[in-house]
């Protein structure tokens, strides 16, 4: 992993809390922090993705999220979309990134193209 951590400002911080606990739950991620500013997300304890109230949004801004198999990218579609997420492409190889990139992608509440990808082969 590269990054430490990543932070999107969203114009609202109770709906975009919402739709990403949602979303992310097929993923294993979790809210382990939250106040009136802020709402961090991770696993293990540690919050790496961050959305915070107020500011102006940069976005569209483009973030993915690592899936640990392809039936866990179709549940985090089929779980964003249920929480008010806009279709943005669905489940499927995209071989032109990868042999075995398999991915879905959703557009969040303020415009921003979440993904959850597997570059792990279908066994």
């Amino acid at each position: 992993m590269m990054l430490d951590h990543v932070s999107l400002c969203v114009l609202n911080l109770d709906r975009s809390r919402a739709f990403y606990a949602a979303a992310l739950a097929p993923l294993d991620i979790a809210i382990l922090f939250e106040d009136s500013s802020a709402v961090g997300f991770g696993k293990n304890r540690r919050p790496r993705f961050w959305l915070n109230a107020g500011g102006t949004p940069s976005g569209p801004t483009h973030i993915a999220f690592i899936a640990v198999t392809r039936a866990d990218v179709r549940a985090f579609h089929a779980a964003a979309l249920a929480a008010g997420g806009t279709d943005n492409g669905a489940p499927g190889l995209r071989p032109q990134y990868h042999a075995d990139y398999y991915g879905a992608f959703v557009l969040d509440p303020d415009g921003n193209n979440a993904e959850a990808v597997c570059r792990n082969a279908e066994a």
